[in-house]
């Protein structure tokens, strides 16, 4: 049974936090930031936790965004992305080696860890402005 990561796609504008991993299985990955649930914890308690202990930054869990399953050398994961939006508070770097607020248009320019990449194809497929479609003077004109 795959291990549940809860994670955050914290959003500024159209720009996304990305952190890089100091060390473990995947040191040098970026990766949207978030950790494990504890025992008796909502996946949105995890994420506030999470953010606050690795960042020191307060943040509002909004809904969940998208579910990845991901098998790695080290484990089977299931990462549960929510949108949430920074609420308070300066970063500061605990377990991270570096952040970056990126333009949702440049996350694929980033070294993501692979369970992070379906959520930064999705994130970026989204933010393509209204009317690239098919379809968009059909009707109406």
């Amino acid at each position: 049974m795959p291990l549940p990561v809860i994670a955050a796609v914290i959003r500024q504008g159209q720009e996304v936090l990305l952190c890089q991993r100091k060390e473990g299985a995947l040191a040098g990955k970026w990766e949207f930031p978030g950790g494990k649930l504890e025992n008796g914890e909502s996946p949105e308690e995890c994420l506030v936790r999470e953010i606050e202990e690795e960042l020191g930054i307060q943040i509002e869990v909004e809904q969940i965004y998208q579910a990845v399953h991901a098998h790695y050398d080290h484990g089977d994961f299931l990462i549960i992305a929510y949108l949430a939006r920074h609420l308070g508070g300066e970063i500061t770097l605990r377990v991270h080696s570096a952040y970056a607020w990126v333009d949702v248009a440049d996350l694929d320019e980033y070294d993501l860890a692979d369970a992070n990449v379906p959520i930064a194809r999705s994130l970026k497929e989204n933010s393509k402005p209204a009317g690239t479609g098919v379809g968009t003077h059909g009707g109406a004109d």
